[in-house]
């Protein structure tokens, strides 16, 4: 597993380095000092796992997790435990105390994936795969969701709504620039205001102008017009 670690502090940088010389299974390939070098790191690297401190020079690690595209397997490390309950929010491996208890360091190790995050590549087009996770906070409420949860995106503005599970929170990213980072295979742009994925379809009926219906898994009837319901009729059939 190819690891980063986020921390402002040299000794506790060292130290941990130290703690994970035994395992032979994490690769650590790079270490960051603050925000900005971390965003840079993680988003050219595409780490399997992150060592990542709270309180940095230049923000915090929630910010961070914000800013990515592509969100990592996290292990929070901080000298305070204030943050406990906004780490588990955001769906975090672990949250270890420093200094570091080994012990503790190898049970948040036990719980690490073996499988990488993986994109899918088509010409110069990198999309996410539906495992893996991306990082949304909006207001005071944060998730980490798996993509191929996610029923449908909904156009707002210069915002889109996300719908998984009983919520459905805001992020401030326009439907086309989310659309460029997803895989075409499993998400389809049904309109200018919707983006659905397939997985969650439950039925689809015929509609005016050879257009369609969709209705999803929740109950949600979406339409698609002429065009795009030929491109999805083909995707869709044998």
């Amino acid at each position: 597993m190819k690891a980063i670690i986020v921390e402002d502090s040299r000794l506790a940088r060292n130290e941990l380095r130290e703690l994970l010389k035994p395992y032979k299974n994490i690769n650590l390939i790079a270490e960051a000092k603050n925000c900005e070098e971390a965003i840079l790191l993680i988003s050219e690297e595409k780490p399997d796992l992150v060592f990542l401190d709270i309180n940095l020079p230049d923000g915090n690690g929630f910010d961070i997790l914000e800013k990515l595209d592509f969100t990592p397997q996290v292990i929070f490390t901080t000298a305070y435990d204030e943050y406990a309950i906004q780490a588990f929010e955001v769906n975090a491996l672990d949250y270890l105390l420093k200094p570091i208890n080994p012990e503790k360091l190898k049970k948040a190790l036990d719980k690490t994936s073996s499988e990488t995050p993986t994109e899918h590549t088509n010409s110069s087009t990198s999309y996410l795969d539906s495992n893996n996770k991306i990082f949304i906070k909006d207001g005071e409420r944060c998730w980490l969701i798996e993509i191929g949860k996610i029923r449908y995106f909904e156009n707002c503005g210069n915002h889109a709504q996300v719908f998984f599970d009983d919520s459905k929170p805001f992020i401030y990213k326009s439907l086309t620039k989310i659309e460029q980072r997803l895989n075409p295979e499993v998400f389809f742009r049904a309109n200018r205001q919707q983006i659905i994925n397939l997985n969650f379809i439950e039925n689809i009926e015929s509609w005016v102008n050879s257009g369609l219906i969709i209705t999803m898994t929740d109950g949600k009837e979406i339409e698609v017009a002429r065009r795009p319901a030929t491109r999805l009729r083909e995707m869709l059939s044998l």
